[in-house]
């Protein structure tokens, strides 16, 4: 017995969990992939270049449904994707991560009577001020099959009332992502050469820092944004940084007068970048500062020292196990730990329990099981 599953990706860090998936079902024989694209992050360039790099077939169906505020994101892609759920008739919907398009698509499944399974469930920062954290306790509260990345997830939704043998522990799919592709992944050096990065820029390993920058809290406001590009610039006179710059933060930065802090300094800006790049520069990287949740997971994957520009995360293992040490926007704390780094190395951390390349293929596994049993009841 075959059965249709609708796969859902909108944003950039979808794609890297939906790769892996879509693989895996490819190879199953009883499960048949159809992947939709909300649009959601819809710079063509770039969602072609990390289609191209993981491997990732065109998207059977594509909503183009572009920016927009929440609100306005949120109901259009539920507007757009009900006609699509009713031409389709899915066995289930899978949805990964925790962006607009997770919920939104979620919610129309649900009210239509469609199982959803949610992949990445039951992560919380117990930050209700992100709206992340708004769409991962939605979707795992409506979600028929929830996987997890980690063992202590599952503590999280029983503690939100989902039942015990809905929760299945399959390990982290970003990680199967970055396991096959890791010897595709494009050398720093040959970056730095193509860029023309300053001379004392080699790419050798550890002989940089890479950081990332975009949370709305720490951009958004000069008062956050303004004592960390700071720290950073005295940061970039002990080590060079490279910085892959987000157009949200570009825009900020210069609405904020705040480019001369990153000038007639050490550190090298780059427009975004594909992810074999981006997994070069992170795995010959020193250590990574940060606020993104995937490069938390990167790095302790890859045994990178990551200083998580963050008052909290939902991805505490890379704490507790991994590489990863929450420094908040406390520019003191930011200069105190990057010195511990390089002096002291960092945290080495250990791999987290089954983050091992094979989660896809258990997940694909329990679902196809799971949905047989439906079929014959």
């Amino acid at each position: 017995m075959t059965h249709k599953i609708l796969c859902i990706v909108g944003a950039r860090p979808n794609f890297m969990k939906i790769a892996p998936l879509m693989a895996a079902m490819e190879g199953n024989g009883h499960l048949v992939a159809r992947l939709v694209h909300t649009g959601q992050h819809y710079d063509a360039a770039m969602n072609d270049q990390f289609f191209s790099d993981l491997g990732i077939p065109a998207p059977h169906i594509n909503l183009e449904v572009g920016s927009g505020s929440h609100a306005v994101q949120t109901a259009e892609i539920m507007r757009r994707f009900e006609p699509v759920l009713d031409e389709e008739q899915p066995a289930a919907v899978l949805v990964v991560g925790d962006v607009n398009s997770t919920i939104a698509c979620a919610l129309v499944a649900a009210k239509k009577g469609v199982p959803v399974v949610h992949v990445e469930a039951g992560l919380r920062s117990f930050d209700r001020t992100m709206p992340e954290e708004i769409n991962r306790v939605l979707t795992d509260q409506i979600s028929h099959l929830l996987f997890t990345t980690e063992r202590l997830a599952r503590n999280n939704l029983l503690r939100e009332g989902i039942a015990d043998e809905a929760i299945h522990f399959a390990g982290n799919v970003m990680i199967d992502t970055l396991h096959h592709h890791l010897p595709r992944a494009v050398p720093a050096s040959e970056l730095f050469s193509r860029v023309g990065a300053p001379a004392d820029l080699t790419g050798q390993p550890g002989s940089y820092a890479g950081l990332t920058l975009h949370r709305p809290s720490n951009v958004d406001s000069e008062s956050t944004l303004r004592p960390l590009l700071e720290a950073l610039r005295d940061i970039s006179r002990d080590i060079p940084l490279v910085f892959p710059l987000h157009p949200r933060t570009r825009g900020r930065i210069e609405q904020f007068g705040l480019m001369p802090l990153l000038e007639s300094t050490r550190i090298l800006i780059l427009p975004p970048l594909g992810y074999l790049e981006m997994l070069g520069l992170t795995r010959n990287a020193r250590f990574f500062m940060t606020d993104s949740g995937g490069l938390q997971e990167e790095t302790t994957a890859l045994g990178v020292p990551c200083l998580t520009l963050r008052d909290n995360t939902e991805r505490e293992i890379t704490i507790d196990e991994g590489t990863n040490t929450l420094v908040g926007t406390d520019a003191h704390r930011l200069r105190s730990e990057v010195q511990l780094i390089l002096s002291s190395g960092g945290k080495a951390g250990r791999i987290p329990e089954y983050w091992d390349g094979h989660a896809a293929k258990r997940i694909v596994q329990s679902l196809g099981d799971w949905l047989d049993r439906r079929a014959f009841h």
